[in-house]
């Protein structure tokens, strides 16, 4: 058995391996060179010498006294011969590696720092000075002690190589190794070397023991800021550093940085960088962040991270509000909202953002608390715009002449002011009326449009129901819950009593009904050929709701009762949807398809293809989320040029194919709803109050909106349900108040010439009311050169919604696994590059750091890879529900997609013994961690979508028996079944 050599590891301490020429410095300056002069660097057989030569083989037997000699307690025995630095020595005396004091700790040699002493041929760096030298050349007569006999002393800054400031011959050390004797406690040491790669955010030893995960800590205040400012502390708010903000236009000068993690217990990250970030692959980023350490400090009793001072988002989506205190004429984030409300000065500051750079539009979000969009209509002047860019009159418009012109603020042209328009100027050269006028004081506002914006006279709120009477939703209920809640929405559909309906059901055949007004019953006729579809009547196939009301709710109390002996498993959809657009073609509206097995028969036909294991993690896995058939986005692009919308229910409980049928929403503005296995006694609740959310909420119909932006930049991408009519044009048949839009932007031009970059929105469309409008929202962004601001001002809600839709279409082209590295990437990019704001200028060492305004974002793009659309592979996400929540993640708004990745959580038995109206401020919103579950609890989580119920082993039994009339003795055990299913 191999001798001890003295350096083994001590038990619980990490061990780092040694990366070749990784992030090498500059040689430093040689001993002397300078009073602040560093030791020389070590040299490296073979190669060029440098602080981070890697070491030599050894040539020859171990030095018997690294062996031999005892430790004693302050000191540490050389270490023996290796191939990689093994983590550092045991903790040293109070005055670090001096020399040990006679008497009992005399027997031990020279202790050591990190980069200390070594035999010839040995540790980690190869050659080492002489044995009577310290760790960097300062020769120690063997008869001093820590503090002993040695030259008076000259101060902190003493230019002699070998006295510290206390006049000792070694400098005290901390942490970090030993120190050159010739530096004082302000000396710059020479870069340390970097330990090997690991996880990112968690950090792994060689030896595959995790260390904890960072906590995040403020910064101490260093002396180059005597007034820091405070960033997110997660502990609460300390009272020796207040809170202050620089203004939104004024970047802060030498900002410390927010938050960042706890100091290294031995952390070998340079306080002084001399290498820039590397822009490689995400491996290359993960071995530079592998030198942030997340372990407490040496000899503390902190045992490590404390969870519960993490930021978690326990309030959801936070809407950047001091966006309006710096320009109170925007209008309100919920309708238009940056991912960083700054527009970067000149392509570098782009490519070092990291993130993408765009915008989330909510058209027709619920207006805030307490207003209503304004009105406008300017009669007979007609809609004031730019005559060259087309822009709206809006806040930021500038009036001159007097009154007679006013300035685009867009493209900076002068119009004319209709002489109806015209009124005089102040002595600001603000008109006198501006107050008086929505169009100059809100950023949001609704026009009137005049005949020329019309196409052809406003069409009326349409609703066209396709219906599956297969034996599959005959069983599962289906056909009752449907009948049933249509029924009881037809007092609040919108556009009375301008409202048109229609139903169409189908099997294997087709089967059209007649609602005409003189009818007391509904005739049913049936079309069986699929190949020649064709229509039974002219008229009476869509007919007015209020003219037919009777014979409507005649057909829908029948509907259940009608196809209850019906053993038809076929689905003819294909014919249906041509039947159906054949109806519709001339007016246009809704069309809501109700799906209960894959179609069979006909055009539009689709194979059971289902999920392939093996495709998964091969380049063909991508082929399983797109459509299989052109068929369907064929007749998605006919049903937007007839301002046809298509919703999607897919009620199935086999493979369906939603890749496939989800491109008649997508394309259409359209929504898709899955409920697999549905059942009514199940999901007939979901599904009634899902499909009267459709029917009643605001809706803009045969829409158009465009997106207009100030000199310089331009929008080159956009993500959600629409069809691109033009280069910046979405066709959007229907639009609600559910939907949201993404997209990209970039800058035309190197470097920004202007102060302020504007950005409008308009959305033309037909209100459920006849009426032609255009909504405008109208907003302004200044345009900075600094890096920090950009991520100070960064907006969380609107990059995770520009990111999410990006990662799922990137599914449709990508391996899931490349989707999540490179969310992964994004983020890492990111974070390392503001780190490299603040590493020099504040001493940070290995500490992870991040803006105020990120601090939720790695939380959250960890629960976008553990979102139904992009965890796993085969096994977690059956492939329709994959696919139906990534239509879902395409369409919603910032606040219902964060609530949708990371769901809220809230105990439930803590408040059934308080007052029903007390509950709302008793019911705590919890953090997703397995702390929070207590087996004597009942808990809710609520992604938006579903409710699940978790029950704690422990509940009381009286409690279940109260609330849900069962007994729990009576419930097979789930807990192994919910693990692996969570």
């Amino acid at each position: 058995m191999r001798p001890s050599a003295g350096n083994e590891r001590p038990p619980g301490r990490p061990v780092s391996g040694f990366v070749p020429g990784f992030a090498a410095g500059a040689p430093p300056p040689a001993a002397g060179a300078s009073p602040f002069g560093a030791a020389a660097p070590l040299a490296r057989p073979g190669g060029p010498a440098g602080p981070f030569a890697p070491p030599t083989q050894q040539q020859g037997p171990p030095v018997a006294q690294a062996a031999a000699s005892p430790r004693g307690p302050f000191g540490a025995a050389p270490p023996a011969a290796m191939g990689g630095y093994r983590g550092p020595p045991p903790p040293q005396g109070s005055f670090g590696a001096g020399p040990p004091p006679p008497g009992p700790f005399s027997a031990a040699p020279p202790p050591q720092g990190p980069f200390g002493m070594a035999p010839p041929a040995q540790g980690p760096f190869g050659a080492a000075p002489p044995p009577s030298q310290g760790p960097f050349g300062a020769t120690t007569p063997p008869s001093q002690g820590p503090i002993g006999a040695a030259p008076p002393p000259q101060g902190p800054f003493s230019a002699t190589p070998t006295q510290g400031p206390f006049g000792a011959t070694r400098p005290p050390q901390g942490p970090f190794g030993a120190v050159p004797s010739s530096q004082g406690p302000f000396g710059t040491a020479p870069p340390p070397f970097r330990p090997p790669p690991s996880a990112l955010l968690q950090p792994q030893s060689p030896t595959g023991n995790t260390m904890p995960s960072p906590t995040y800590v403020r910064p101490p205040p260093v002396q180059s800021q005597p007034q820091p400012v405070q960033g997110y502390y997660p502990g609460g708010p300390n009272p020796q550093f207040p809170p202050s903000r620089p203004s939104f236009q004024q970047p802060m000068q030498n900002m410390p940085p927010p938050s960042m993690g706890p100091p290294s217990s031995y952390s070998n990250q340079p306080a002084y960088p001399t290498t820039g970030p590397p822009m490689g692959t995400l491996q290359t980023l993960v071995e530079d962040f592998q030198s942030l350490s997340v372990s407490s400090a040496p000899g503390s009793l902190d045992p490590g991270v404390d969870v519960n001072g993490l930021p978690r988002p326990l309030y959801g989506d936070e809407e950047p509000a001091k966006v309006l205190e710096a320009f109170p004429l925007n209008c309100h984030p919920r309708y238009f909202r940056l991912t960083t409300h700054t527009i970067p000065a000149s392509q570098s500051l782009v490519s070092r953002w990291h993130l993408p750079l765009g915008a989330v539009v909510h058209p027709l979000a619920e207006a805030p608390d307490g207003e209503e969009v304004p009105v406008v209509n300017f009669g007979s002047a007609g809609v004031i715009r730019c005559r060259r860019c087309r822009t709206y009159i809006n806040p930021y418009a500038t009036f001159a002449d007097a009154g007679r012109k006013w300035r685009c603020n867009l493209c900076t042209l002068l119009n004319d002011v209709p002489g109806e328009y015209f009124c005089a100027l102040d002595a600001s050269g603000r008109r006198f009326d501006a107050d008086q006028r929505p169009e100059l004081s809100k950023g949001t506002v609704e026009f009137v449009a005049p005949t020329e914006y019309m196409v052809r006279p406003p069409m009326p709120p349409s609703y066209f129901f396709l219906i599956d009477v297969s034996v599959s939703a005959v069983r599962s209920g289906l056909l009752e819950v449907v009948a049933k809640t249509i029924k009881s929405c037809l007092d609040d559909l919108l556009g009375f009593p301008r409202t048109q309906i229609g139903f169409l059901t189908f099997d294997s055949t087709l089967h059209f009904h007649n609602f005409k007004s003189s009818l007391s019953q509904p005739q049913m006729m049936v079309v069986a050929d699929l190949d020649d579809v064709f229509l039974p009547l002219p008229d009476d196939l869509l007919v007015n709701l209020v003219d037919s009301r009777h014979v409507v709710e005649s057909f829908l109390d029948n509907l259940p009762n009608m196809f209850q002996d019906n053993v038809n498993v076929e689905s003819a959809l294909g014919p249906a949807l041509k039947a159906a657009f054949m109806v519709m073609g001339q007016i246009g509206g809704k069309l809501l398809v109700f799906q209960s097995t894959l179609p069979s028969l006909g055009i539009g036909r689709l194979r059971l293809r289902g999920d392939d294991v093996r495709a998964y993690g091969t380049d063909k896995e991508h082929i399983l989320r797109i459509p299989e058939d052109p068929f369907y986005k064929q007749m998605a692009a006919e049903f937007t040029k007839n301002q046809i919308a298509v919703d999607i229910f897919s009620l199935s409980d086999k493979y369906c194919d939603i890749a496939s049928l989800g491109s008649l929403a997508k394309y259409t503005g359209g929504q898709v709803y899955h409920y697999p296995s549905f059942q009514a006694t199940t999901h007939g609740e979901k599904l009634k109050h899902e499909l009267s959310r459709d029917l009643t909420r605001e809706t803009a119909w045969e829409s158009v909106m465009r997106i207009r932006c100030g000199k310089g930049v331009r929008f080159t991408t956009y993500h959600g349900h629409f069809m691109l009519r033009s280069t910046d044009l979405l066709a959007l048949p229907a639009v609600d108040s559910d939907k949201a839009f993404a997209m990209q932007l970039s800058l035309e031009e190197t470097l920004m010439t202007t102060q302020t970059v504007y950005f409008q929105v308009a959305l033309l469309y037909t209100s459920s009311s006849g009426e032609r409008r255009i909504r405008v929202h109208t907003a302004a962004a200044p345009v900075v050169t600094d890096l920090g601001e950009m991520y100070r001002q960064a907006d969380t809600g609107a990059i995770v919604s520009v990111l999410a839709r990006i990662a799922v279409e990137n599914s449709l082209s990508d391996k899931l696994d490349s989707v999540r590295q490179q969310l992964q990437l994004k983020l890492v990019k990111s974070l390392k590059e503001y780190r490299n704001l603040y590493v020099v200028q504040h001493r940070i060492g290995g500490r992870l750091i991040y803006p105020e305004s990120l601090r939720y974002l790695p939380l959250y793009i960890l629960a976008l890879c553990k979102s139904l659309a992009l965890r796993g592979g085969y096994a977690d996400v059956s492939l329709d529900e994959r696919c139906a929540a990534g239509f879902s993640i395409m369409i919603l708004p910032a606040r219902r997609l964060l609530n949708f990745i990371y769901p809220s959580l809230y105990r439930l038995d803590e408040v059934l013994t308080v007052e029903p109206d007390m509950i709302d401020g008793a019911l705590k919103r919890l953090p997703l961690t397995l702390q929070c579950l207590d087996t004597a609890g009942l808990y809710l989580l609520d992604d938006g979508f579903t409710f699940l119920v978790w029950l704690g082993r422990m509940l009381q039994p009286e409690l279940m028996n109260d609330i849900l009339g069962v007994s729990l003795s009576n419930f097979p055990d789930l807990s192994k079944d919910s693990v692996e299913r969570m």
